[in-house]
């Protein structure tokens, strides 16, 4: 049975000025709503995530703790469940699903906030990878809004690097010869496996590896690691959601609209929340250096690495050292 709903959008324009069609935001919320509506937290997906995948920082005695807050997981455009590539009939079905940036998502989350549930004010909004771009963007684009952002793993702006990275993880998936140009009639599981590969060099640092620790997580070699894990973790996705996701990730910029032009300092100038940035130490994807040039440039933020050879993967919630870490520091930071 479905555990999550969905809110019906209809017709929505996209930033591309493409039209999206009978549009749906599916999302699932933990907790109850007060009277003051002033318990809100809004916690998007990331890159192949789902609203289950969010569910290791909700608990009683956790910072996201659903005996105090309402917490709301809106799952990205392009995750399956959400309008996407695999559930969006023709014609805008498949390859012809049109570009998602991160701002339409986030447009389309305040939407949902605001007119479904009647909220006003979010106590905090915090997300990972591409969970963490959407909450940046949150951060600027509803400045008054917002009380408190805690993005971790993820950047403000995706770097030239990390685009090549993305686009990297496409091209693997479409020399599948079954891809057919986004228009296969199976998945293309040679392609989806070699995405996995190319993931796994970036998810994880030099010294993850060199030390061997997928070994804690019950895999003995590297080539076990890699068969038994990387190439399987992408075969329950749909090639074209992931594309759509990646390609929302590599436009992923928060001045990137008419609100801000593409002046990106101006953008981050104007997140007057206050902000805890938790990079983790040894990402690839999002480096540190990057996320400390977004607080830099934010009036009331916070750069608080978290200390991980665990890498991009340090905010997924598999290494109980750095999911404690990012727990203890957003519940004293909801304090503030």
């Amino acid at each position: 049975m479905r555990d999550y709903e969905l809110y019906e959008l209809g017709d929505i324009q996209l930033q591309s000025g493409n039209i999206l069609p009978n549009a749906v935001l599916a999302y699932k919320t933990y907790g109850t709503l007060n009277a003051e509506k002033n318990n809100v937290i809004v916690y998007p997906t990331w890159f192949a995530g789902l609203h289950t995948d969010n569910e290791w920082l909700i608990g009683t005695g956790k910072a996201l703790d659903p005996e105090k807050y309402f917490i709301i997981i809106p799952n990205m455009l392009g995750n399956g469940l959400s309008s996407s590539p695999s559930n969006t009939p023709a014609p805008y079905d498949q390859a012809n699903f049109p570009l998602i940036s991160i701002y339409d998502n986030v447009r389309l989350q305040h939407q949902l906030v605001t007119q479904k549930f009647g909220i006003s004010k979010i106590a905090l909004v915090v997300g990972w990878s591409l969970g963490a771009v959407q909450t940046f963007q949150w951060g600027a684009s509803y400045p008054g809004m917002v009380e408190r952002i805690a993005p971790f793993g993820g950047t403000a702006m995706t770097r030239p690097h990390a685009k090549v990275v993305f686009e990297g993880m496409i091209a693997a998936l479409q020399a599948d010869s079954s891809w057919k140009n986004g228009f296969y009639t199976k998945q293309p599981k040679v392609g989806l496996a070699a995405m996995g590969r190319v993931y796994a060099a970036w998810g994880f640092s030099q010294a993850y590896y060199l030390e061997q620790l997928y070994q804690q997580e019950g895999y003995e070699t590297l080539e076990e690691y890699l068969v038994d894990y990387w190439d399987q973790v992408f075969l329950s996705f749909d090639a074209n959601d992931l594309i759509s996701m990646l390609r929302t990730g590599i436009t992923g910029n928060i001045s990137a609209n008419s609100m801000y032009d593409g002046d990106f300092e101006l953008a981050l100038s104007k997140i007057t929340a206050r902000a805890l940035v938790m990079p983790g130490s040894t990402d690839l994807f999002f480096p540190p250096e990057d996320n400390n040039y977004d607080a830099l440039h934010m009036p009331n933020a916070h750069f608080l690495p978290i200390e991980s050879k665990w890498g991009h993967c340090a905010g997924i919630g598999q290494h109980e050292p750095d999911s404690e870490f990012i727990d203890q520091n957003l519940k004293m930071f909801l304090l503030e």
